[in-house]
């Protein structure tokens, strides 16, 4: 069996082009039922502001599928450490015999929702985009952005976050890395006024976009709404998409943005809400003029965790990378 750690994992498993194919590839099958995914496990911490999920898919002909354990705990930038943490487990689809530990501490999960929240702007966000805007500025709002710019060429990014501080670092950061212009703003109306296509990454509980500041050619991509109590939409912005994506609608409809829509029955089930993986297979077309108003309700799959694991296994075998563990049988003697 072999172990992979946080720093090996980040010293060949990038967010680029190839990661985002991989994901890709698993919505497409997700979509064509090569797939079997069970719904989320999570335990809430509220006292702790915190949460732990527990989420897996088994894809078709893949030689092993992922089980991965995430954790949020969101007071952890008071102790200066990240939100998000965690670890995946490689089983054998043949045997059930774990193949490999990855010790990401959570970077494969911001890899994998970085490149979904690429995915969904390939297909609904306009060809030329302009401004980006950014809502939060935790690890996945930076993870984001550099999706976006695999796919979408921009010029200006308008972020709004609670702590200026934090919104402050992230312009600074961003800026320099990606070299375009980083503007904070003083609300999120601001930023989804102003922008082309809108990023949400927080853990918030109740809505800062508000419909009425929708305009055409919008699209939103909500990433941080993954539990029943979170929200970071209106519900009437879900009902004013003329695209209305979600990586997966019975998941969404329990914890996504869709939940809140459709407990309000400003959404109903018989609403055309698109899948992802059938953007991604061709079976549904995305954006079809620069006028339309697209929303992607993103709550994170199994076959994301899956996809990427198997990815980063591959590639860090093939470097001779890890710790490969032999099984040995041990004794204990009184």
């Amino acid at each position: 069996m072999y172990i992979f750690t946080e720093p090996e994992l980040k010293q060949y498993i990038q967010l680029n082009l190839e990661a985002i194919n991989i994901v890709e590839e698993g919505f497409t099958k997700l979509a064509n039922n090569q797939v079997e995914m069970p719904p989320i496990m999570r335990i809430d911490l509220h006292d702790q502001n915190g949460e732990v999920d527990v989420k897996t898919a088994y894809v078709k002909e893949k030689d092993m599928f992922a089980i991965k354990i995430s954790s949020g705990f969101f007071n952890n930038y008071q102790l200066g450490l990240p939100s998000g943490n965690g670890m995946m487990i490689l089983m054998s689809t043949q045997t059930g015999v774990p193949q490999a530990i990855l010790l990401d501490n959570g970077y494969l999960t911001e890899v994998r929702t970085a490149a979904a929240g690429a995915i969904a702007s390939k297909y609904l966000s306009k060809k030329h985009v302009t401004t980006v805007g950014v809502i939060g500025a935790g690890s996945q709002a930076r993870f984001q952005v550099r999706a976006l710019k695999l796919v979408r060429d921009f010029s200006k990014v308008l972020v709004y976050a609670r702590s200026t501080d934090r919104a402050k670092k992230y312009a600074q950061d961003m800026s320099l890395e990606l070299g375009v212009e980083v503007k904070v703003v003083d609300s999120a109306e601001v930023v989804v006024r102003n922008s082309d296509t809108v990023i949400t990454t927080t853990p918030v509980t109740e809505p800062i976009i508000k419909a009425e500041w929708l305009h055409p050619g919008l699209h939103i991509t909500a990433m941080g709404s993954d539990a029943e109590h979170k929200q970071e939409l209106e519900a009437k912005v879900l009902a004013r998409a003329d695209k209305l994506v979600c990586d997966k609608k019975e998941q969404c409809a329990r914890l996504g943005e869709l939940h809140h829509a459709l407990n309000q029955r400003i959404v109903t089930d018989n609403s055309p809400i698109i899948e992802l993986g059938q953007l991604t297979s061709k079976e549904v077309r995305g954006r079809e003029n620069d006028e339309q108003i697209t929303v992607c309700d993103l709550t994170g799959t199994g076959v994301q965790d899956t996809a990427i694991a198997l990815f980063a296994y591959n590639e860090m075998v093939k470097r001779n990378a890890g710790w490969n563990v032999e099984n040995k049988t041990l004794s204990l003697k009184n």
